[in-house]
């Protein structure tokens, strides 16, 4: 059976149209399905008949929130979802002056290794598809009560792992029919596999695209990231320069701070070496520590004096704040938890 919000409007149209149904019963769906109603016997307008043969072909897979955590401190709400088939994952809410932003998970899981995630704990299980990423949004929306206007694909897996089915989500969530949200608003996060990200600035979208780097040379980023023995960051950069050149839309380098790894003063020089000149942003990431590595969150004046080496490279540089750190924060850690225990 289908799930009905993998569809997009224009594919429910032409549904419609193969089982002699009116074009514009497609729009009155999917507007009960953006107001949160996910039964089709709910929805009033709808013919009986009609119901009866929807009932048959699809299915609204909205996913059961199985564990809720809220920070006290900032307001952030992580959820462990359960999908249809059993399988659990995560997604973040987190409330800024700006607006509700949520992180997405794009796999059950994720193959990628990169050694201080917990999501990579596992391996990769499935990918999510299109409708089950958009879900994430739906469910979360309804749980606050209050529209999401901002999406990041940093959640459990590798977003270029699965690119058929973001690629899809991503214009489930920008249509007008849909949430509405703008591509200016959506950042997707990607350990650097070369050749989507040529494909992706083929396509000339206007996402923020972030690269999560976090080493300086190809050596020590084999080390923590598996993905270096296929792409040197010299390929990534170069594809990175191609995006930007086909955008005009800056780049965005995650750095992840692990105390004694690759935060030291020779570190922040290298890597301001490798960006000077180039459109782009800094946002270095001081990392939430997970039980199963050693790995140690960078001493507050390593963080400082790293963001200061940049600064005076002329380079634009944030330090991520710290949310949800009193909630399992780090990506993968709720579901594991969770798996452990059943």
């Amino acid at each position: 059976m289908n799930n009905l919000l993998d569809y997009t409007l224009e594919d429910l149209q032409n549904w419609m149209k193969e089982n002699n149904e009116a074009k514009f019963r497609a729009k009155q769906i999917y507007d009960w399905i953006y107001k949160n109603v996910w039964n089709f016997d709910d929805m009033r307008n709808i013919p009986g008949s009609l119901k009866e043969k929807l009932k048959v072909n699809f299915n609204i897979n909205i996913p059961k929130v199985v564990a809720k955590r809220e920070s006290e401190k900032d307001g952030t709400v992580k959820n462990l979802l359960e999908m249809s088939d059993g399988n659990v994952i995560e997604c973040v809410i987190m409330k800024y002056k700006y607006g509700n932003s949520i992180c997405v998970s794009t796999q059950v899981g994720c193959r990628m290794g990169c050694k201080f995630c917990a999501s990579t704990l596992g391996g990769r299980i499935r990918n999510l598809t299109a409708g089950e990423i958009l879900s994430e949004v739906l469910v979360s929306q309804k749980l606050i009560g209050e529209r999401i206007s901002n999406i990041v694909l940093m959640g459990s897996g590798e977003p270029f792992d699965n690119y058929d089915n973001v690629m899809k989500f991503l214009e489930l969530v920008n249509s007008d029919n849909g949430l509405n949200i703008g591509q200016r608003h959506i950042t997707l996060s990607t350990c650097g596999i070369v050749p989507k990200i040529y494909e992706m600035a083929d396509n000339e979208m206007q996402i923020t695209l972030a690269i999560s780097l976090h080493a300086t040379t190809d050596e020590k980023r084999k080390s923590i990231m598996p993905i270096a023995n296929k792409y040197s960051i010299a390929e990534i950069l170069k594809a990175c320069d191609y995006y930007v050149e086909k955008t005009k839309r800056r780049m965005t380098f995650e750095y992840s701070l692990v105390n004694g790894v690759n935060d030291s003063e020779k570190d922040a020089h290298e890597l301001a070496d490798l960006l000077k000149g180039r459109l782009c942003h800094v946002n270095l990431i001081p990392i939430n520590e997970i039980k199963e590595n050693n790995f140690k969150k960078s001493r507050k004046n390593n963080i400082e004096r790293f963001e200061k080496v940049l600064r005076n490279y002329g380079i634009e540089v944030t330090v991520r704040r710290e949310m949800g750190s009193d909630i399992d924060a780090a990506c993968g850690q709720l579901r594991r938890n969770y798996i452990e225990k059943h």
